[in-house]
């Protein structure tokens, strides 16, 4: 058997019981895990390079907000293309659009045809033109 001193060497795990405990003539890796094991750490191997991850989520987090900025640039820019009445003329111009809205044609064109004096059968004028 080995001294204690001599514990402490790189040949610990070649002498029989240095390694780890029922793990004798099996190929041990310096975790303590065996090379055919899954890592038990793979969910946090994201932090060895955790300055790398930070800078990705970030770049993705500005690119989120710069598109959610043009996403809102854009719809203002259609709000002011759109002509909205209520918004975009003068207070007086109302009223005049209620007095357009309640012009109507009458519905007696007929009778007003019947009474006409005029010649349905005469030439078309056209300005300029002697007959």
């Amino acid at each position: 058997m080995p001294e204690p001193a001599d514990m402490s060497g790189p040949d610990v795990a070649k002498t029989p019981g240095g390694g780890a405990p029922g793990k004798e003539g099996k190929d041990s890796v310096s975790n303590g895990h065996a090379e055919g094991e899954a890592n038990p750490f793979a969910e946090y191997m994201w932090m060895e390079n955790e300055e790398e991850y930070n800078r990705q989520v970030e770049e993705e987090l500005l690119e989120q907000e710069f598109l959610e900025r043009c996403f809102q640039e854009m719809l203002d820019e259609e709000d002011q293309d759109w002509f909205i009445p209520a918004r975009d003329l003068p207070p007086g111009v109302g009223q005049l659009q209620q007095q357009l809205n309640g012009l109507s044609v009458n519905d007696n064109a007929d009778d007003i045809v019947r009474k006409s004096s005029l010649n349905p059968e005469a030439k078309e004028f056209v300005p300029g033109v002697k007959y």
